[in-house]
């Protein structure tokens, strides 16, 4: 099976350098609905893949992640998409996981629970973190978004002299490109 892996803040949702601690601040992006509705008429199934270490750092609970993902579910929903799978790393940036991006953990376990080919896959995401965790799970194309931390991952990705395989203005760009390039997805979501 191929899919789209996504990051959440900053691909899906505005970002907040204080953390999006509930709800009530989760604002979705211009297009970003939208976008998520053409991956899933498309055959591409999407899964988030999101770093939330505002949960080692008490500012939120499982709880309300939990909830969080539920309304964004249902709004996708609502919009005719759908997320098929998400998958959060709680930890903070100096606890030794291997589920943090760039750490490649959560689309490996992904991978696995679902039959995903990784090498036909694609990650979309606004951080250096998104573009390495995608060459390090494997991934066949990674596309960084210039919402959210564009800036500075341009500039990390630069000094590692790494390249994305597409940049793109936001979400629906990305969409624009995985469907021109890669084409419709080949399976029926499950």
């Amino acid at each position: 099976m191929r899919v789209v892996f996504l990051d959440r803040d900053g691909v899906i949702n505005r970002d907040s350098p204080d953390y999006i601690k509930g709800w009530h601040e989760f604002v979705f992006l211009s297009g970003s609905l939208d976008a998520i509705a053409r991956l899933t008429r498309a055959g591409l199934p999407v899964i988030v893949v999101t770093n939330q270490s505002a949960i080692f750092r008490g500012l939120i609970t499982q709880e309300i992640l939990a909830d969080m993902h539920r309304r964004m579910l249902r709004a996708v929903a609502d919009a005719g998409g759908r997320i098929f799978d998400i998958r959060h790393c709680p930890h903070g940036p100096d606890q030794a996981c291997g589920c943090r991006k760039p750490a490649p953990g959560m689309l490996l376990s992904a991978a696995a629970d679902h039959g995903i080919d990784l090498a036909a896959s694609a990650m979309v995401g606004d951080s250096a973190k998104d573009i390495l965790c995608a060459r390090n799970a494997g991934c066949g194309c990674s596309i960084l978004v210039e919402t959210g931390d564009f800036a500075s991952a341009r500039t990390k990705l630069a000094h590692k002299g790494i390249d994305p395989d597409h940049v793109a203005p936001d979400l629906n760009g990305a969409v624009d490109w995985i469907i021109h390039h890669c084409g419709p997805g080949e399976n029926p979501l499950p």
